[in-house]
């Protein structure tokens, strides 16, 4: 995996995004060669071809990425996949035709343009099913052995079976002795008198004990020396919930040596889903890592540039607010701001503004609930407002008054805090940070109204926390213009 913008990207995903690129580079440059009167490299360099071709290339790029093509590149339907990079060059061409207004410099010709885009409509979908059924498996996966069989590793070993693009492959898992899930003696499992006949339903019945998630258990960690000359890992994932006296100490420090890459289940488990596995959590690794907790220098940049890009946002956005705050006049009675006291950095409370979307005095028999879908009360007008977000522009003010960043983990109403903190460990610590508009969860997570739910999302804002940097923030912030533009994830 390579880790780009704080986030772990396979590799074979970043080879897609690579190749794909100079595909598409490829396609226009050999349309230019066979269209254009003037030599190929004063059209390339002179006259900005390379660049008019850049542009058409981001917008097709951008798209694939906005139609969820680099989240998983198996192909489901070879027809769906021609229609997506029709999609995605009928928007080139409509860009193509503003610039003939606005920059013609810019503009492709049209014999170039018409002629690139029909051999990208050939030659990229046929690259897709080529790279999903050859390629990726060309290149290969990494071998993992697991020590142990914590929540951790369970969760892992199944992730990996069901995404083959990550490029990971677990050959097994070792246990400690006094851990075998198949311990009962192999005698209490026949009947008495032994029968010959039962033997082999039996030793079957101890294997499928021992497996977990479908891959086999090789061994005990004191077979590790054998199993390793035996399967030959890239990488031993430590997933031992109890290590105190099991743990081979001396003999993964030589084979650490040896070359083999060794780290932890939390790691690997961080890697793959880009959240922190609260089960297991201990208290020590939150006293003693170095890098779980936030670093001053980061949030202090952080606090600078949310509150001049918040201070940017909400000049734009006025008029789209003063829109919106007609419109919700006009549709339901009441109030057109939402005031709603919610937790902030280090558990003070503040008052988040938003549109009202919902009808006046929504909770006053209810209470505090989480809103679910199709709630019915919400206001007709407020669905689409919370589908596009524009019930969230408001808080544009929160950010420029100092109570919220733009991105963030979203605060918490007060009832609900005080719920989850008894019963999600150490959920206290989200808040060591300011709130956001959007956030690490929302974009990785769909709107929870369980405590699962919050759970979940408790563990992807721990992520965030651990990972907060510029880049991170700046990944949130385009991903969020992609949810916002398709209305995913609003409830």
């Amino acid at each position: 995996m390579v880790r780009i913008f704080k986030v772990s990207i396979p590799t074979s995903v970043i080879t897609l995004v690579v190749s794909e690129i100079l595909l598409l580079f490829g396609c226009y440059i050999a349309a230019g060669y066979f269209t254009v009167e003037e030599p190929q490299d004063v059209f390339l360099t002179v006259d900005n071809g390379l660049w008019r071709i850049a542009l058409v290339v981001a917008v097709v790029m951008v798209g694939l990425y906005f139609n969820d093509l680099y989240d998983d590149f198996r192909i489901k339907s070879r027809i769906l996949l021609v229609q997506q990079v029709s999609v995605m060059l009928g928007l080139a061409f409509v860009l193509q035709s503003a610039l003939s207004y606005a920059r013609s410099d810019l503009l492709l010709p049209k014999w170039v343009m018409a002629y690139g885009s029909a051999a990208v409509l050939v030659m990229l979908p046929t690259w897709r099913i080529l790279f999903a059924g050859v390629v990726s498996k060309a290149l290969g996966s990494q071998r993992l052995l697991f020590l142990g069989s914590s929540p951790a590793v369970r969760e892992i070993v199944a992730q990996i079976a069901e995404r083959p693009d990550l490029g990971l492959k677990a050959i097994g898992y070792l246990y400690a002795p006094e851990d075998d899930p198949a311990a009962v003696p192999l005698r209490a499992m026949l009947p008495d008198p032994y029968e010959t006949s039962s033997y082999g339903g039996a030793v079957a019945s101890v294997a499928a004990a021992r497996e977990i998630e479908g891959i086999p258990a090789l061994g005990t960690i004191e077979d590790l020396d054998a199993v390793i000359a035996a399967h030959r890992p890239d990488r031993i994932v430590v997933g031992m919930s109890e290590r105190r006296r099991r743990l081979p100490v001396e003999r993964l420090l030589h084979l650490r040596f040896s070359g083999i890459h060794i780290e932890e289940a939390s790691v690997t488990f961080e890697h793959i889903f880009h959240r922190v596995s609260t089960r297991d959590l201990r208290p020590s690794q939150l006293i003693f890592s170095t890098e779980l907790g936030p670093r001053p220098r980061s949030v202090a940049v952080q606090s600078l540039y949310s509150w001049v890009l918040g201070l940017i946002l909400l000049l734009i956005a006025l008029p789209i607010m003063a829109v919106v705050a007609v419109l919700v006049r006009m549709t339901s009675p009441g109030l057109v701001l939402f005031r709603q006291r919610r937790v902030g950095l280090n558990g003070e409370v503040f008052q988040v503004l938003k549109f009202r979307s919902m009808f006046q005095d929504a909770e006053a028999r209810t209470g505090a609930v989480w809103a679910t879908r199709d709630d019915p009360r919400i206001t007709p007008l407020g669905k689409w407002l919370r589908r596009l977000r524009l019930d969230e522009l408001p808080q544009l003010f929160n950010v420029v008054r100092g109570e919220m960043s733009l991105v963030g983990p979203r605060p918490e109403r007060p009832e609900f805090v005080e719920i989850l903190q008894e019963k999600i460990p150490y959920y206290a610590q989200r808040n060591c940070v300011k709130p956001g508009i959007t956030g690490w969860a929302q974009i990785n997570y769909k709107y929870g109204d369980t405590i699962e739910d919050s759970l979940r999302k408790f563990e992807f804002d721990l992520y965030y926390i651990k990972n907060l940097a510029v880049s991170l923030d700046l990944y949130i912030l385009f991903h969020t213009a992609k949810i916002m533009l398709l209305g995913r994830g609003a409830q």
